[in-house]
Parts: structure tokens; sequence; C-alpha cells
């Protein structure tokens, strides 16, 4: 630095040294880096550009003044989002100069927004936006749970209290239940990502249903959850998605597209498991039922057969009755119109000594023999003599 600063120094040689262009921007860029801290600067934003290269560059401004902003490719991945025009900015970092125009500019680390969480707020808001119109936050496109799953897919750090408070609760409630980790990391670079293809890949594993979920944290903290690449990974997963990021005051991204939002991971473990006891209870109650159920059947079967057989039994009867009464009509016609009931009026037939009937005066010869049919017999009888008549 002694080298580049050398014009500035007390003891210059009588004839002066003659300086480059570039030495002298060098020199400046030196004096600004090495002697002025890394500072917190405030001002509202404009022009906020994101070249390809991933470099951002904009104008930080008050009423007075402006200055000249670049951040580089590795600190604005971090952005959730680009800042909107004029938007009051917190910024870190430290003034060097770009020697190749001779312009000082204010090197970037960390932005923030002057209101707590506020870049992280509009990233949110613009996303949530984007996939309200695509239909993916649409309450109507929610899944039901299967009731009784045997398979259910975790998708979290392996190494996290998420986990193991899922574990414990299925466990207690369910240990029937097959849980299928796809361990990730759910913070940092690249976080985002791994989460969209772990949820792709359990899924695919013949899994009724996907627990994603990670424990508390700050709004940062919990960003993974709210970007694209998430959501759309949960608002395509073929099975239904339960989420269960952070602790109930927590709202993501994740949750507004997941079939159900838990307030915290074990309370998304309670809503896929279902609860041996009261499962046990619902037997019961089940079981008594159908034997109330099936002994008011029998008795109305009963009651019913009873029925049919009292109402047969008076069919038969009125049927049997009413032939009798015919069977007793034709036998009194009949009795009417025998012999038998003519004999008893005082009348007789004359038969012959074959049964054959008499019928007219030349049938009874003199000495021919007969017999008398009577009502109460029959009387032998012979011809004395022809009346002449």
């Amino acid at each position: 630095m002694s080298d580049n600063l050398e014009l500035f120094r007390e003891d210059r040689p009588a004839e002066p040294r003659v300086w480059t262009v570039r030495q002298v921007n060098r020199a400046v860029r030196l004096l600004l880096e090495q002697t002025l801290p890394q500072l917190w600067v405030t001002g509202e934003v404009a022009n906020f550009r994101r070249q390809r290269s991933g470099h951002c560059y904009f104008t930080l401004r008050d009423n007075a003044a402006q200055l000249s902003c670049v951040m580089f490719r590795r600190e604005a991945a971090r952005l959730p989002t680009d800042p909107e025009e004029g938007m009051t900015l917190r910024l870190f970092g430290g003034l060097t100069l770009y020697e190749a125009r001779g312009g000082y500019q204010f090197v970037v680390n960390r932005l923030e927004a002057e209101d707590a969480g506020g870049i992280w707020k509009l990233a949110f808001d613009r996303l949530r936006r984007k996939l309200d119109a695509e239909g993916l936050t649409d309450p109507a496109r929610r899944r039901e749970l299967p009731e009784f799953p045997r398979a259910v897919g975790v998708v979290t750090s392996p190494d996290g209290a998420a986990l193991r408070d899922i574990v414990a609760v299925t466990r207690r409630r369910a240990p029937w239940l097959h849980l299928l980790v796809c361990g990730t990391r759910v913070q940092g670079r690249g976080a985002a990502a791994e989460i969209a293809s772990a949820i792709g890949a359990v899924a695919a594993r013949g899994v009724d249903l996907v627990v994603v979920a990670r424990g508390g944290g700050s709004l940062e903290d919990l960003w993974e959850f709210n970007e694209e690449a998430v959501a759309r990974a949960v608002a395509g997963c073929p099975v239904p998605v339960v989420s269960g990021v952070g602790h109930e005051t927590d709202v993501t991204i994740c949750d507004l597209v997941a079939d159900l939002r838990a307030a915290t991971p074990s309370a998304a473990a309670e809503a896929v498991a279902p609860d041996r006891s009261a499962l046990t209870r619902r037997l019961d109650g089940l079981r008594q039922r159908l034997a109330r159920g099936l002994g008011a059947q029998a008795r109305a079967r009963r009651w019913r057969v009873q029925r049919v057989g009292e109402k047969l039994v008076g069919g038969v009867r009125r049927v049997a009755g009413g032939r009798e009464d015919r069977l007793a009509a034709a036998a009194a016609a009949m009795h009417a119109l025998s012999p038998v009931a003519t004999m008893a009026r005082g009348y007789a037939v004359p038969l012959d000594t074959r049964g054959r009937l008499l019928r007219a005066r030349r049938d009874f010869t003199p000495a021919r023999r007969f017999g008398l049919r009577v009502v109460d017999g029959s009387v032998r009888c012979i011809v004395a003599q022809e009346n002449g008549r």
C-alpha cells in the first residue's frame, strides 16, 4: 500500500512522480477499502437491476444524495426476491472504487428492509399472488387424507427434533404405521431443491401420504419452505401432503398449497396417525351397535314370521271353512235328490230279483217275485193278480 499511496506522503521528492490513471484509481481504491470500516447505510432503493451474471446493481438515495451499490452473485443469491422501487433498505458493506471507470460504489454484503422481514414478506406476497392466480392455494383442490394409512413418507432433516417428534407420536398412536423417511437439508442454499426432490422421491415409493416437516425458527430459517420449487413439488405430489413446518404462528407457502396444514411436526403426526385408543373405543361402540342392531332385526323378523304364520293359518281356516260349507251344501242337495230321502217320505222302490227297477205296470205279471225297497230295508213281494185297469 505504501507504494500506491506515495502521492500522499509529506516527504515526496522535489520532482513529483507522474502517476498513471490506473495507479491513481488503485491508490484511491485501497485508501477507501483499508481506511473506512465496513458500515451500515440506509436509504431508498432505485433502479434495481439483476444482471444475467447474477450480480445486482442499484442506487441507494435520500433527499440529498445517492450512492451507487453493487451486490455480487454470491450475496445476491441469498435474496428471496428483488426489492421494490422506493423501498427503504439497510445495507451492510464497504466502499470501493471501480478502477475502470473511476467511480466509487458500495459493495453490499447484506441487505435488509427497514421494517423487520420486509424483503422476505415481499417475496412471500409475490409468490403467493402467483400461486393464487394458478389456483394452487384454492381450498377446493385439497384432498382428503386416508383414514387408515399403511405407509407415510416423511421429508425432514434426519437429525432434527421434528423427526424425533413424529416418530414418538406415531409409535404411541399407531405403532403399526410404516414411516419412510427421506432425509434432506431444511435450511441453507440449495435446500429448497433437495426438499422438492425428496417429496417426489418418497411419493414414488408407494406411500399413502407425505409429511413435510421442520422445527421452529426465524422467517429466514424457514424460508426454504417459501420457495417456489417446494410449493410446486407439494402441489404436484400424487398423494396428499401434510405440512408441519415451524410453530403455530409460522405460516409458509408450503402450508398454503398442502392438503393439510399442521401447526407443528407433532400435530402433523397426530393428523396422519389414527389413535389406537380411539380406534378401540370406536370398535367397541360399533360392536355394541351391531349387537343391538342384530337383536332388533331378529325381533322384527320374528314378529314378521309370526304375523305371516297367523295370516297363513287364518287363510287356511277360511279356505277350509268355505270348502266345508260348500261341501255341506252339496251334500244336502245330493241328499235331497237321493232315493233314500224320497223313501223317507213314504215311497218305496220295486226291484226285480236282479235289482233292476220295475217302472211300468207291465213289469208286474202275476206270480212275479220282486223286492220292494223301503227306507229302512227291503220287503220280498209276489204279484197275486194283475189289476185289470
